[in-house]
């Protein structure tokens, strides 16, 4: 039997769905909302005051969603158990003066988000989605899911060395979107455009946070369909399957010793030092609010968070079979191998013994195997929410992901079989 053919295909081909119908951070906090709906949650205004009655709630800002099951009965002083995660992928974001053009053609102006693989964006078919911040205070979004950008590559005639030289981008100049043709540059098209697509009037927009993204979905792919081709990949894998496993725990009636949480922030790609990402008081605050409601004490907070563990879920690095010797030589994670601890001695990942032993029973009571990530002592390694989280919070963090190849591009591949195996794992570790 292949590999392909071992596992139910349901929450991998849910992800699919998920990755397609989430562009932005926004579309995505919005699209794991109405997943926890569905499961009993409720949102909660943060300008509101909160009770402390059980059931599921969620907060949502910009970009970032906060979600967390209490118990019936659960006392103020009971820890968390906390999946965290980045809504947000390296791309091509529009600038404030978006619309420009050269010798006949008109162009869209963009600003490099993140640290896209630059290259993947060329000649590639690209839609435009995002936030569109209206006059009357309230926001739309807007999507629009069809060819309607490219950035054309420079024709090999013309650049006859880049495949001994490699391609180099100046992402200034090089990697403007066309849209349309023309010889007058008109201010004010593309937003009038985006009003007319989103059903507005004209005038309406005041401000916008938008950006393009590859209109091609996400597949199956190779001989068995045992690997899933689609963009976004990192870090909205880990949303998606932390969003079904808080639904799951939520919805089965156990009992619970934690209080489970979902922590999905943005900007993790620029640092995360915005008021949605993980350097932000977001959670601390989310978290501080539920003891209190709960009739707790600032003692009970210090004792909830104490005992508190989060897993920062992110995707990481499988072996690269054209590029082995990037890899460390013992540790050569595979996809469809199951998630991957990640660990790094400098704490450029969080994770350390008692964090691991966490994760091992997690993965051993759901029958998940797992994996290690450590980077190549000769090459710098990336790092994650993990680091942030258990600075800035105090509680215990440990770093896990799915290994996948083609991190940052415009479409990355992962395994078909690992985010279910993640989210059974992630399932686990929220349901001790």
């Amino acid at each position: 039997m292949s590999a392909a053919a071992r596992f139910d295909r349901g929450h991998t081909d849910d992800l699919m769905s998920f990755l397609a119908a989430s562009p932005t951070p926004y579309h995505a906090v919005a699209n794991a909302a109405e997943r926890l709906e569905k499961a009993g949650f409720r949102q909660v205004a943060e300008t509101d005051a909160w009770d402390g009655t059980s059931g599921g709630k969620y907060v949502l800002r910009g970009g970032a969603i906060v979600a967390w099951y209490v118990p019936e009965g659960a006392a103020a002083h009971t820890p968390f158990r906390v999946v965290g995660a980045h809504t947000d992928s390296p791309n091509l974001r529009v600038k404030p003066r978006p619309d420009t053009g050269a010798h006949g053609w008109r162009q869209i102006a963009v600003e490099i988000y993140g640290g896209p693989l630059m290259n993947s964006w060329l000649d590639r078919d690209l839609g435009l989605a995002g936030r569109l911040s209206l006059r009357d205070g309230t926001t739309r979004l807007v999507d629009v899911d069809r060819p309607l950008l490219r950035v054309p590559q420079l024709a090999i005639h013309m650049d006859r060395n880049v495949s001994a030289d490699g391609l180099k981008l100046d992402k200034q100049r090089h990697l403007q979107p066309v849209w349309g043709l023309g010889d007058t540059v008109r201010d004010g098209d593309l937003i009038a455009f985006l009003e007319d697509e989103a059903g507005l009037a004209r005038g309406e927009v005041t401000g916008w946070d938008l950006m393009t993204h590859s209109v091609e979905p996400p597949a199956y792919l190779g001989r068995d369909r045992e690997l899933v081709a689609g963009p976004r990949m990192d870090n909205l894998l880990s949303v998606h399957a932390g969003t079904a496993a808080l639904a799951a725990v939520a919805t089965s009636g156990g009992e619970l010793p934690y209080l489970p949480v979902l922590a999905a922030f943005d900007h993790e790609e620029t640092g995360s030092q915005s008021d949605t990402g993980a350097d932000g008081p977001l959670l601390g605050s989310v978290l501080e609010r539920s003891v209190f409601a709960r009739g707790g004490t600032y003692e009970e907070r210090a004792r909830a968070f104490a005992g508190t563990v989060c897993l920062s879920s992110d995707t990481g690095h499988a072996v690269h079979p054209n590029y082995a010797e990037r890899h460390d030589p013992t540790h050569h994670p595979r996809v469809n191998g199951g998630p991957i601890l990640k660990v790094n001695v400098n704490n450029r990942y969080a994770t350390d013994g008692s964090g691991r032993a966490v994760f091992a029973a997690a993965c051993e009571k759901a029958g998940v195997p797992f994996q290690t990530f450590v980077s190549n002592n000769s090459m710098p390694c990336g790092t994650t929410i993990g680091p942030i989280t258990a600075a800035r919070h105090g509680i215990s963090t440990v770093d896990i992901g799915v290994a996948i190849l083609s991190m940052h591009s415009a479409r990355e591949l992962c395994g078909a079989e690992d985010p279910h195996l993640l989210a059974n794992a992630l399932g686990s570790f929220l349901q001790p």
